[in-house]
């Protein structure tokens, strides 16, 4: 029954979506101004709907309904119920309906707060949603339907991937997902500007919090999924530039860029075109992201679909919304100007060299993550990874940090460098002195030693717009900037420490051998047998002391899952304030009678790498309190104009009981 229940909530919101996109786009004629009322309520209606759609599949999954295809081919009965729910997103119609239903939340949420535009920007702002909405409705109901029947229900499903079954399915899809759909309010506030050609500050401040909730989420959602394949997969890496993790990254430097772009715009109404551009370009690399993942052309735990047939679907959806928008962006574009001037030396200059170079890294990993599926695709197999990647985004991400140290320091339109001679001059001798300190070390390369420098150069330089104020009247704004700009510094000196000072060892250790990784000396004590509610393992207890102090117990596992088959590793790790120790068990190796067996250890010891994601989870917070400060400063505004009207309303009552006195 919930099948069909959820089933006919997605034809009804996909009939919704078409009624909004017709009502919207009949509000703007002349002749049909009568349709817009109806709008927004479509707009509320068609996002709950695809929310009951989606809380219908949570069910089917959460009651293992082994007669729904999906819930078959991606569940089973013994598994813990937290991964049943969470199964619903980890597999490709699920994931998909996800989307969709953000995408209808999103359109609804806007549709019932948003105030601030002009109405027919924001009739033509969800009629552009309506239409992005549309096309995925499609999607789903003709080529990936989630509540497809199996007759005769078989007796048992396939189960998740393994690699799945854990925590962070829970918390990375999701959040991702909001960040990832959340630009595409970016994305139909662009093309509602533009159709209506009200592209200003007003415009801008609507859109900013908008882009600032995606942003958040998408932040949050990297840093956790860096987290999560840090510690899952066993590999000890945070990041390889896998071409789905590039996925997530493109929108994310798009939607930096464009956050910057907005702000110009609403502060200083500058960068109109900028702004629209952004906004396209943002959604679209969400769009080429979920391309990447659903049309079959990589292997990879993220990528669900292989149907090429979907991925074509979803190329000819990409192909009308992307070359749509720059259609009508070349044709608007003349009517987009850039708004007010400014000079080299101020902060709007510093914004777009920035974005500059946000754009240039983007553009970078976009052809280092094509390039191989097009050498590929004519018969010529081609691997970028690192050595491509790392030194290609420093030659641009250096002068990108190095610009955001003076950045805030300058004022709006027009400012010079003289007037700041101390502050900035400061950060660059911090990054100096700590660059001098870590290369008298010896056998740091270049790539991390520059990261070890300019790490605390821009963590200083984040700290200085506090300089001279009090900080219980410093705006909350101003307070994201800083501890986001600071999280910048903690992340990357994370990542340079991990690639300076990382110690690893390979072993095949007897139980009661030792080995050493770094300051830590591992004791194999034991390998026992355990089992878990749907698979079994061999659980390594490794004694761990950290130079010569107290033993920590450490217990990594090799897991063998039977629904489906597959072995998977269960890393061990232990934290300290000054890094953290990485532990993975593999196979027993049989050596002789007298020897008895070996166990495979891996063991890693990475100085400061938590950094890393604490720095990223700053940088969530900072960009949470900007949100917060935008949300309060609209809120102020409104009891303020509130105040002013009923002001004026009691004026106009004085003097008409005045002239009725007369």
């Amino acid at each position: 029954m919930f099948a069909e229940l959820g089933l006919a909530a997605l034809w009804l919101a996909a009939a919704l979506a078409a009624l909004q996109l017709l009502a919207g786009g009949m509000a703007l004629t002349d002749g049909g101004r009568s349709f817009g009322p109806l709008v927004r309520p479509v707009a509320i209606v068609q996002g709950l709907l695809a929310a009951a759609a989606f809380l219908a599949l949570i069910v089917l999954f959460a009651q293992t309904d082994l007669s729904v295809k999906l819930v078959a081919e991606n569940s089973h009965s013994a598994k813990p119920l937290l991964y049943k729910v969470a199964g619903t997103w980890g597999n490709h119609e699920g994931s998909m309906l996800l989307w969709v239903t953000v995408m209808g939340l999103a359109g609804g949420f806007v549709a019932l707060i948003e105030r601030r535009l002009p109405e027919r920007t924001m009739l033509a702002t969800l009629a552009g949603q309506a239409f992005v909405s549309l096309g995925f409705y499609a999607f789903l109901l003709f080529a990936s339907n989630p509540f497809a029947r199996l007759d005769p229900a078989p007796p048992e499903g396939n189960g998740l991937n393994p690699l799945l079954q854990d925590p962070g399915l829970a918390f990375h899809p999701p959040t991702l997902y909001l960040g990832y759909v959340g630009l595409s309010i970016a994305f139909s506030f662009a093309i509602g500007a533009l159709v209506t050609r009200e592209v200003g500050p007003a415009f801008a401040r609507a859109m900013r919090p908008w882009v600032l909730g995606a942003w958040i989420f998408l932040t949050i959602g990297i840093t956790a999924g860096s987290y999560w394949a840090y510690y899952v997969l066993g590999w000890g890496g945070w990041w390889f530039w896998d071409p789905v993790e590039n996925a997530s990254l493109m929108p994310w430097l798009a939607a930096t860029a464009l956050l910057h772009s907005a702000s110009v715009l609403a502060a200083r109404n500058a960068l109109r075109a900028w702004t629209i551009m952004l906004g396209v370009v943002a959604f679209s690399m969400s769009m080429v992201g979920t391309f990447l993942v659903r049309s079959g052309i990589l292997t990879s735990v993220h990528a669900f679909a292989v149907d090429p047939r979907r991925g074509s679907f979803i190329l000819v959806l990409l192909a009308i919304y992307i070359g749509g928008a720059l259609l009508l962006f070349g044709l608007r574009a003349a009517t987009v100007t850039e708004g007010e001037r400014f000079a080299v030396t101020s902060r709007e200059a510093g914004l777009v060299f920035n974005n500059v170079m946000l754009s240039s890294i983007l553009g970078i990993v976009l052809i280092g993550t094509l390039y191989p599926l097009v050498t590929e695709a004519m018969g010529e197999k081609v691997s970028v990874g690192p050595p491509y990647f790392t030194p290609m985004s420093a030659v641009f991400a250096v002068p990108m940090l190095l610009v955001l140290m003076v950045g805030p320091l300058l004022r709006w339109r027009r400012d010079s460098l003289s007037r700041h001679k101390l502050p900035v001059l400061a950060p660059f001798a911090v990054g100096l002195a700590a660059g001098i300190a870590f290369a008298a070390r010896g056998g740091i390369a270049v790539m991390p030693l520059l990261g070890l420098a300019l790490a605390p150069a821009v963590a200083f330089a984040s700290l200085l717009p506090l300089r001279g104020r009090s900080l219980r009247r410093v705006p909350l704004a101003t307070w994201g900037m800083v501890v986001a700009h600071l999280g910048v510094a903690v992340a990357l000196f994370g990542m340079a420490c991990d690639s300076a000072f990382t110690r690893e060892r390979l072993i095949a250790a007897r139980i009661g051998e030792s080995a050493q990784v770094g300051p830590w000396t591992i004791r194999l004590a034991g390998v026992m047998p355990v089992a878990g509610p749907n698979w079994t393992a061999m659980e390594g207890r490794l004694e761990a002391s950290y130079a010569g102090g107290a033993p920590v117990l450490l217990r990594p596992q090799g897991r063998s899952f039977w629904a489906p088959p597959q072995n998977t590793t269960v890393s061990a790790l232990h934290t300290r304030w000054n890094g953290q120790l990485y532990t993975v068990i593999g196979d027993e190796v049989q050596g002789s009678q007298a020897e008895g067996g070996r166990w495979q250890l891996r063991l890693w010891w990475k100085p400061f790498v938590p950094l890393i994601w604490y720095g990223g989870g700053l940088i969530g917070l900072g960009g949470l309190l900007a949100l917060l400060g935008r949300v309060f400063a609209d809120l102020k505004r409104i009891r303020v104009r509130a105040k002013v009207a009923v002001r004026r309303e009691d004026i106009a009552a004085v003097k008409a009981g005045g002239r009725a006195g007369r």
